[in-house]
């Protein structure tokens, strides 16, 4: 006689295996002003909600170790709902810590956009110190009339101390869709031991590597305003048939990649060397029809 282990008195007994618990950010237009309405912290983020200047709500990730160490994993879901708007940044560099057994430090994020809704984030770079493992990804859902920016961003290591590219392994992939359509797939992945990373054809002398998204559609007044704002960071002098990168202390390319999609890279020596980069973003996305301030301003 054959039992369905799946109906059997003994496989309703036992518990089934527990889901992955996920950190939880829910964001609503209540009357006029964008609101966490819902908001749940697993360990080790932590999920901080300063005070807003703007219409936008703001949120800042932390971590109750000042880091990610081997093993951690943290989970995020996020949901802006229609019309309202969101800045998520951190409240320091993201430092991933040594890994003695082999383990991985994981980030995933995975997030919704409703009509007409708008998410900024803006973290500051990830810091993968000497044989530490990480691994990011972030899924993203877009209604057609909503807007998402992203930045994504990374330092070959503790660069203060002089460690440069002495991280075991680094990955970070990034899918975004619009209306169930994928228009965005980006991935990367970087493993010292098996590359050059000074190599001009890997990295060269750059030490921090920065990437803006900006996905929306193309008919969107705020789309078309931040697509100005990105070329005008294009480097002086970059269209000239003589430029040459000897010398410069960073490089920025701009590109539309689609219709709605708009990428930004950029490489420097330092973190100071991005500073105006930054500032020049986080002005533009001060904007009313955008975040309506720049949660950052006290920060850089």
């Amino acid at each position: 006689m054959t039992v369905d282990s799946a109906t059997s008195p003994l496989s309703l007994a036992l518990p089934s295996p527990a889901a992955p618990a996920w950190s939880v950010l829910d964001v609503a237009e209540v009357r006029g002003r964008s609101r966490l309405v819902a908001c749940q912290n697993i360990q080790p983020l932590k999920l901080l909600q300063p005070a807003s200047h703007g219409r936008a709500a703001h949120v800042v990730l932390s971590s109750y170790g000042g880091g990610l160490v081997a093993g951690d994993i943290i989970r995020l879901r996020v949901s802006v709902q229609a019309e309202a708007r969101l800045i998520i940044s951190t409240q320091a560099s993201t430092r991933v810590f040594r890994s003695i057994d082999g383990a991985v430090a994981e980030q995933h994020t995975v997030g919704e956009l409703a009509e007409n809704a708008l998410a900024v984030v803006f973290p500051d770079p990830v810091v993968p110190q000497a044989a530490s493992r990480y691994r990011q990804v972030q899924e993203w859902q877009l209604h057609p009339s909503s807007l998402l920016v992203l930045v994504d961003w990374f330092h070959s290591g503790r660069m203060d101390q002089g460690e440069r590219f002495a991280f075991t392994s680094l990955h970070s992939e990034l899918r975004v869709r619009v209306g169930g359509r994928l228009v965005l797939l980006d991935r990367f992945a970087f493993q010292p031991e098996d590359h050059i990373a000074a190599s001009p054809a890997n990295f060269a002398g750059y030490q921090t590597f920065f990437s803006v998204f900006v996905v929306g559609s193309a008919h969107d007044a705020r789309v078309q305003l931040l697509a100005e704002l990105l070329t005008r960071q294009q480097m002086p002098g970059s269209t000239e048939p003589h430029f040459t990168l000897a010398g410069q202390e960073f490089m920025v390319s701009v590109t539309r990649a689609r219709e709605n999609v708009w990428v930004l890279r950029a490489a420097a020596h330092s973190r100071l060397a991005l500073q105006p980069l930054c500032d020049a973003l986080l002005a533009g996305l001060a904007n009313e029809w955008l975040l309506g301030y720049n949660p950052l301003a006290r920060k850089y």
